[in-house]
């Protein structure tokens, strides 16, 4: 019986040991934080890329602007000849157009699709190049977790650090310090 309380003893103690050793563990974590989306904004390729998404989007709207301006003198040269036409090739005519409409809906919804890709594409070398100041900064200041910062509702100063001024610097990006202390 007394070996039997014994082993339930020494099983008891190691699982508990077992359950704080990740506590334990947790407490020692050096954990930083950033918010690599405020970093690029403020980054002069990021300015260059939203002038660029600019135009491009003025051009799609141009492009959309006529086919609508199109599709509405289709639709009024129907309505003034729609007196003079037989029920078939009104019926016809209708669905000419609404099949012109689907057409102009469709390339709005490509080229909507199209400009995403092209920024998500103009928009990688930034966030990997933050990223790699991101990997290289925490290896540097020993951190063992980099946390987003736009996740966090509240940040225990002495123990998480604002790492954000600090990849800045490395990329050579001047921040606003004060809207970014502001901000945290």
């Amino acid at each position: 019986m007394k070996k039997m309380r014994f082993a339930k003893s020494i099983i008891g103690t190691l699982l508990l040991a077992g359950s704080i050793t990740p506590v334990i563990q947790a407490q020692n974590l050096v954990i930083g934080y950033a918010d690599p989306e405020v970093i690029i904004t403020y980054m002069p390729e990021y300015q260059t890329i939203q002038q660029q998404m600019a135009a491009e989007y003025q051009t799609s709207q141009e492009a959309l602007q006529a086919l609508a301006e199109d599709f509405q003198e289709r639709v009024a040269k129907y309505q003034k000849q729609q007196p003079l036409l037989t029920a078939e090739r009104q019926a016809e005519r209708e669905a000419d157009l609404a099949k012109y409409q689907q057409e102009i809906q469709q390339s709005a919804a490509d080229k909507d699709q199209e400009l995403a890709k092209k920024q998500e594409d103009l928009m990688k070398p930034l966030l990997e190049k933050v990223q790699t100041v991101i990997d290289a900064l925490a290896a540097e200041l020993g951190l063992d977790l980099v946390i987003r910062s736009p996740a966090l509702l509240f940040v225990n100063e002495d123990k998480i650090k604002n790492i954000n001024l600090d990849i800045a610097r490395k990329l050579g990006v001047e921040i606003d310090e004060e809207a970014e202390t502001a901000q945290n």
